[in-house]
């Protein structure tokens, strides 16, 4: 389906799907009761991430170039072995079923379809082997978050392998929740509403452990799991050792991390500042991406992860040396507005908006988009 042929199909139709981010966030804000929305759509403390994550990329303008052939478009890029058509990847987002009663199935189900790699949360409504089940051609990432018995870090990985994931997307800024102000003033945990049982409920180390099965325990489990304030690089060589699986660590925002994980063997890096969930005042994903896009210097693929809204997004992340793009709210208030069909109609107006942009521009190819002069305000 061309640009031309989604945006008809918006204008002709009696409801037309939101576009625009701000459309998709009010649609979704009207569907979903308080405490989910504002679990999605909220940042950490005062929101200074949050909103540093959009500055980031309103404060980079694109200087286009003419007159250069832009009729056809190369978008692939290669990924994990694998060469994919977009340069877009799902973003791990966990407990989808408090947003639709599909959760990451539809999720998994639309990636497959539109070729995008999709990466799953440890905190998963739906497990890691109900997902592989519900798209078993897709490409699948496992986001490991690390637990407190590092037996049950080491048991959701050797199941992740035994699923078929690709790869493991060791998640670094979480060693506690961030100050969650709106799910204070809402009262709302979807922790402890059960939202994230997916993958603990089914891996037998962590149920072992369990000191009953009442639902009780397996909240309090969840919760004192996450709680890891110990975690280091030890943590990450252990972690090289016992999976044969490329890993991937997400929420790297200084230069001399990414150095560091070089030199710990990590197979890719995502800058990630947690869509802003985590530390509050962090600096914005884009600002801290060409800093670390000079110290890897191409040696292991860099993603860019937060404040990604729209297709103008993707090719400034591009423009400053990212190798792929991961969306998180916005393929999760599609899932909420429409189930699997909603995911992929985000998905595609992303990656539509994308492409015109990237010829508009006067790149034809990804790496085209890598040579764009961008002007810092």
């Amino acid at each position: 389906m061309t640009n031309s042929d989604l945006l008809l199909q918006n204008i002709k139709a009696e409801k037309p799907f939101p576009i625009a981010f701000s459309d998709l966030e009010k649609a979704a804000k009207e569907k979903l009761e308080v405490g989910p929305f504002g679990y999605i759509q909220s940042g950490a403390g005062n929101e200074q991430t949050l909103r540093n994550n959009r500055t980031a990329f309103e404060k980079y303008s694109i200087t286009p170039r003419f007159l250069r052939d832009v009729s056809q478009l190369d978008t692939s890029i290669s990924l994990f072995g694998k060469t994919f058509p977009t340069p877009l990847l799902f973003a791990p987002v966990g407990m989808n079923g408090m947003e639709h009663p599909d959760g990451e199935p539809a999720v998994a189900k639309a990636a497959e379809k539109l070729s995008i790699p999709y990466i799953q949360s440890t905190v998963s409504t739906y497990s890691m082997e109900d997902v592989a089940k519900a798209a078993p051609n897709s490409t699948r990432l496992f986001q490991l978050y690390w637990s407190k018995n590092e037996d049950i870090s080491y048991s959701m990985v050797e199941r992740a392998e035994k699923a078929g994931f690709s790869a493991i997307v060791l998640t670094i800024d979480t060693v506690m929740l961030g100050w969650r102000t709106e799910d204070v003033r809402n009262q709302f945990s979807p922790l402890k509403l059960g939202f994230a049982k997916g993958n603990y409920m089914q891996d037998p180390v962590f149920t072992e452990a369990l000191p009953d099965d009442s639902f009780d325990s397996y909240v309090a489990s969840v919760i004192d799991n996450i709680y890891h304030p110990h975690m280091t690089w030890e943590h990450v060589a252990e972690l090289k050792m016992r999976t044969t699986l490329p890993i991937y660590l997400k929420g790297i925002l200084h230069p001399d991390d990414a150095q560091l994980a070089l030199e710990n063997g990590i197979d890719g890096i995502i800058v990630s500042n947690h869509g802003g969930r985590q530390l509050d005042g962090v600096i914005g994903s884009l600002d801290a991406l060409p800093s670390i896009v000079e110290v890897v210097a191409g040696r292991v693929p860099v993603i860019l992860d937060s404040g990604v809204y729209s297709g103008i997004d993707v090719l400034k992340a591009l423009a400053l040396g990212a190798d792929a793009v991961a969306i998180g709210r916005p393929f999760v208030y599609g899932l909420a507005l429409a189930g699997q069909a909603g995911v992929e109609q985000v998905m595609q107006n992303i990656y539509e908006e994308f492409k015109v942009s990237l010829a508009l521009a006067g790149a034809s190819s990804i790496a085209e988009a890598r040579k764009l002069q961008l002007v810092k305000a």
